[in-house]
């Protein structure tokens, strides 16, 4: 059965997001609240977990994991940007976007797309995921909560853990969430490319 984490999300409580960054530590998978919607998350060096990640999404290898960030120094150290992308996705981070790029010798390869040598980066909002990646120390793997046959990520605690109670190792539960995924915008050509058009604004890159 999955822990479940009550936690403040103005104000996250040390202990909880030191339990939730143990079972992370101990190679476990969490559903944690961001602004766009529920999203699993992992350690990178995790590869179970990832497996765990697949299946419950029923996703193939040519899926894009995002790297989630603290900063914009993190992203950096993952990702390849020229000075149109730097200036771009700094213009609006933190905030509900996922970035594709290419992917710095710091991501490991079974993370790249197999053919672009790409990965999905972003800074949330959220208090309660900068609370957790201050206490991790490194980027989140992370994959938006959205199980088969939905066209919305999952947005209640409760509902996560009622679901996947006995595929979560655990649910963080802050009460507010947001409802619409992050905007995807592809930069890895050198012109952005919406991808998916989400809960940021899509008209700076047209």
């Amino acid at each position: 059965m999955a822990r479940y984490l009550d936690v403040h999300p103005v104000d996250p409580q040390p202990r909880a997001i030191g339990q939730a960054v143990a079972l992370l530590r101990d190679d476990g998978l969490i559903a944690y609240p961001t602004d766009s919607g529920y999203a699993l998350g992992i350690q990178l060096g995790n590869r179970s977990g990832l497996e765990r990640i697949r299946q419950i999404r029923r996703l193939d290898d040519k899926h894009h994991f995002t790297l989630v960030c603290r900063d914009f120094a993190q992203l950096g150290s993952l990702v390849h940007l020229d000075n149109a992308a730097f200036r771009m996705v700094k213009s609006v981070t933190p905030g509900p976007y996922t970035f594709i790029l290419p992917a710095t010798a710091e991501v490991p390869k079974r993370l790249m797309h197999p053919k672009k040598r790409t990965v999905g980066v972003r800074i949330p909002r959220h208090r309660v995921v900068q609370a957790l990646l201050a206490e991790l120390g490194e980027p989140l793997l992370s994959s938006t909560l959205l199980l088969p046959g939905q066209e919305e990520p999952m947005t209640e605690g409760w509902a996560v853990k009622e679901e996947l109670d006995h595929s979560l190792d655990a649910v963080i539960d802050s009460g507010e969430c947001g409802s619409s995924p992050t905007t995807v915008v592809d930069l890895s050509s050198g012109v952005p490319e919406v991808v998916r058009s989400g809960a940021g604004d899509t008209a700076r890159f047209g």
